[in-house]
């Protein structure tokens, strides 16, 4: 989030920069106020007996720099995103984790006034995270809200290792085996250690300022209603199924449900074989966890999107493919990159037990062969990462899948501190 900074930082002088012609200080410094961490920042420089309007008109950027970004100060470029302050309110600011409590409490809260999330953590942080998130209770007590929080990190047990250019495992400086975490594939335990039976997944920095939660809270809600809706007639469906004795016109009934509302590829010769087959067929693609996606239009964000994909063994499926899955050196499939409508912000509904109230096992819906090799540096030597099947990408490759178009006012990333100078960010 702040690259963009620290690589200023260390080029900025550390005395008064006279340089005016210096475009991305000119514009830092005129919007500094606008970030909603101005206030926390003025207090941090005061602390050393520094003013920050006038390290402003002094141009000092170096100064505003390591206040914001190291320990001198807030120590930014080295906190959790989650605690980031984003958004300025009347008398207090918000970070994303903050916000994600505000949305919660929107869309999931029970009957008992009782909100649930969960927050993957860095190791490490848990003590710092926790003590924020009761601050914040503090603030919406007199709402009757219970906010039943946990956070997890990703288990070691999922690190990969790490080997060089020439496919030897690397070692460090030690001579010490490397090993990496496994990316946001290795979640996948997370998430089936919620033990939930209903779960929202968003990205942490995808939020929006309060004056604008609409949108937001109208589509989370219809997302998870339409996942609800789904899931009643597949637990109907699979109750007669697991029951035997069904008719042709009642597994038709059942193929068509599948094709119209789950996308289901049925193979031709399926077609042909007896009652008996065709149900198993059915009761084994059916019993599987859903999602329902909502996807955004493209508007050129890096990142993966809703594709129809061909299988080894040549059967269809919709998935989530990021631009690293495609072959784009083949013009066919560069082609379909090229010409793909929309995007996929992570704004996922997942309906992760059986019909009979049981919680699936994850594991055996990830398809283990859609991992990520990406080039990396430790201690100034390359070196090639292996990163497990992505979380909505490979991870639940074999899930029953439904993608839904949201509005792009849902869609608010932060991915450079510079986004939060964009007007949903802004009061």
């Amino acid at each position: 989030m702040f690259l963009v900074l620290l690589q200023r930082l260390e080029t900025a002088p550390t005395t008064p920069d006279d340089d005016s012609e210096d475009t991305f200080s000119n514009q830092f410094l005129t919007d500094l106020q606008r970030f909603a961490f101005y206030d926390e920042l003025e207090a941090a420089l005061r602390v050393e007996g520094l003013d920050v309007q006038a390290c402003i008109d002094q141009r000092r950027i170096h100064e505003i720099l390591a206040h914001l970004l190291t320990s001198r100060g807030l120590n930014y470029a080295n906190l959790p995103k989650a605690l980031i302050k984003f958004h300025r309110y009347a008398g207090y600011c918000r970070t994303p984790l903050e916000e994600h409590m505000v949305d919660a409490a929107a869309h999931t809260l029970d009957r008992d006034n009782v909100v649930r999330l969960h927050f993957t953590i860095s190791p490490g942080r848990e003590a710092e995270v926790n003590s924020y998130i009761e601050e914040i209770r503090k603030r919406y007590k007199t709402m009757r809200i219970q906010y039943h929080v946990t956070l997890s990190h990703q288990y070691a047990s999922t690190d990969t290792i790490a080997v060089d250019p020439d496919n030897r495992p690397f070692r460090d400086r030690h001579h010490r085996l490397l090993f990496r975490p496994g990316g946001h594939g290795a979640l996948l335990e997370n998430l089936q250690a919620t033990q939930a039976d209903i779960v929202h997944l968003n990205n942490i920095d995808n939020v929006v300022h309060g004056r604008l939660k609409e949108d937001t809270y109208t589509y989370k809600r219809a997302l998870g209603g339409y996942l609800v809706t789904l899931q009643n007639q597949l637990f109907a469906h699979l109750r007669r199924l697991a029951a035997g004795q069904m008719s042709s016109s009642q597994i038709e009934e059942i193929f068509t449900f599948a094709r119209e509302n789950l996308s289901l590829s049925v193979p031709r010769e399926l077609l042909g074989r007896s009652l008996s087959e065709q149900s198993h067929f059915l009761f084994a693609k059916l019993n599987r966890p859903l999602r329902v996606c909502g996807m955004v239009k493209n508007l050129g964000e890096p990142g993966g999107g809703p594709f129809w994909t061909e299988s080894v063994e040549g059967g269809l499926s919709l998935q989530i493919v990021e631009k690293s899955q495609v072959d784009i050196s083949a013009e066919g499939q560069r082609a379909i990159l090229n010409a793909s409508t929309h995007f996929n912000p992570v704004d996922i509904v997942c309906g992760m037990c059986d019909y009979q109230g049981r919680p699936f096992r994850l594991e055996a819906f990830r398809d283990s062969g859609t991992y990520f090799i990406s080039s990396k540096t430790h201690e100034g030597r390359p070196l090639k990462a292996l990163e497990l099947p992505g979380l909505w990408n490979g991870a639940m490759a074999h899930w029953n899948t439904v993608f839904v178009e949201v509005p792009l006012s849902t869609f608010n990333p932060v991915k450079t501190a510079f986004d939060l100078l964009r007007p949903e960010h802004q009061p």
